[in-house]
């Protein structure tokens, strides 16, 4: 907007705010990742993922100043883990995905049981057999 003196200033000064929260510790510039609370009423620091939003009583620190947390003598520290970010799979979770593709290796197998006089003799337009679904040989012209 125009003036008779030039373009209007705005009476509070504007900062362009970024969109990446910043370390609370003084003089530290860098990304926060994790989310301090203190806990007064039980002597506890819980220091836990970056929380959805900024909130006057917690403190946002870098990763490394988050590693290097120390709390007052008394105090205990609780740390708590990061879910959302990426896990290694565990054992568990390779053996279940080798026992899915085994499984999904053998429809041939499972519909020659089921069928009991080989299989696919019902059908012999049929290929291979996935719960109710069906896969038909085409039919060669």
């Amino acid at each position: 907007m125009e003036s008779r003196r030039g373009p209007l200033k705005s009476a509070v000064p504007s900062n362009v705010v970024s969109p990446v929260r910043r370390c609370s510790r003084t003089a530290c510039g860098r990304p926060a990742v994790a989310t301090l609370t203190y806990v007064y009423a039980d002597s506890t620091a819980v220091l836990g993922p970056l929380a959805t939003y900024a909130e006057p009583h917690c403190y946002d620190l870098c990763a490394e100043h988050s590693e290097r947390l120390t709390a007052p003598r008394g105090w205990e520290v609780v740390r708590l883990a990061d879910g959302s970010g990426p896990s290694r799979p565990s054992g568990d979770d390779l053996e279940a995905l080798a026992n899915a593709v085994r499984e999904a290796a053998r429809p041939q197998e499972r519909a020659a049981e089921a069928g009991g006089s080989g299989g696919r003799g019902a059908d012999p337009m049929e290929v291979a057999r996935r719960g109710h679904l069906r896969v038909l040989r085409s039919p060669e012209s």
